[in-house]
């Protein structure tokens, strides 16, 4: 381990691990937003509208990110669609993980007891009440642990972004090694930093679980 090394690219790989959790941050809201609304409109009693969201989780969750970021960034001059490689790969985080958080929270609506509804509505509650204070508070209880899970794999997932030159961690370490010939070292430094988000992410992740599971348990 060459630590003279380590320490002269240390800047830059700090740098790079800056845009990786920017990045990661802000894929990860737009996903959790686009599937949150692709979860509501999958309740709404239209087949039509349904099938156009199922062929959407399917073609996302069945395709390699890897792909889709190329469609975004390359294609995308071809309809008009020009995006900085950093607003790609937000927009492909975004779009990307929203397949999967949308199934989270489809799930999540699944497990609100059908009893717990029809009392609400039996006392008079409207449809944006019960949605409000009954369905979506357990709806969450219920997805947090996926959704933290989901968390964790996106930020490894960022990597990826590199291929087309976002300057995140794995793009300043493929520089470094370049430059220094010292592969080792410059893997060694990317898996310490993405230990240490994965750790501070499962360490809040548990957390709020554990709030998670004592609301449930009060109610």
């Amino acid at each position: 381990m060459n630590w003279d090394i380590l320490i002269r690219y240390a800047p830059a790989l700090v740098g790079g691990f800056g845009v990786t959790i920017f990045c990661w941050l802000m894929g990860s809201a737009v996903g959790l937003a686009i599937g949150f609304a692709v979860a509501l409109a999958a309740a709404v009693p239209s087949r039509a509208l349904k099938a156009v969201l199922r062929v959407y989780v399917e073609v996302l969750r069945g395709t390699p990110f890897l792909m889709q970021l190329f469609i975004l960034y390359s294609g995308g001059p071809a309809i008009g669609l020009r995006l900085s490689a950093t607003t790609a790969g937000i927009v492909g985080l975004g779009l990307y993980s929203s397949a999967y958080y949308s199934e989270i929270f489809r799930a999540g609506f699944a497990a609100v007891p059908r009893g717990q509804i029809e009392a609400a509505m039996s006392v008079g509650m409207a449809p944006i009440d019960i949605l409000a204070r009954v369905r979506l508070p357990i709806a969450l209880v219920a997805a947090a642990p996926p959704i933290i899970n989901t968390l964790i794999v996106m930020s490894k997932e960022t990597v990826v972004l590199s291929i087309i030159t976002v300057p995140e961690l794995m793009y300043q370490m493929q520089t470094m090694a370049a430059e220094t010939f010292t592969a080792f070292d410059a893997i060694f430094a990317m898996a310490v930093f993405y230990w240490c988000l994965v750790e501070v992410v499962s360490r809040l992740g548990r957390r709020v679980e554990e709030r998670a599971t004592a609301f449930l348990a009060s109610r």
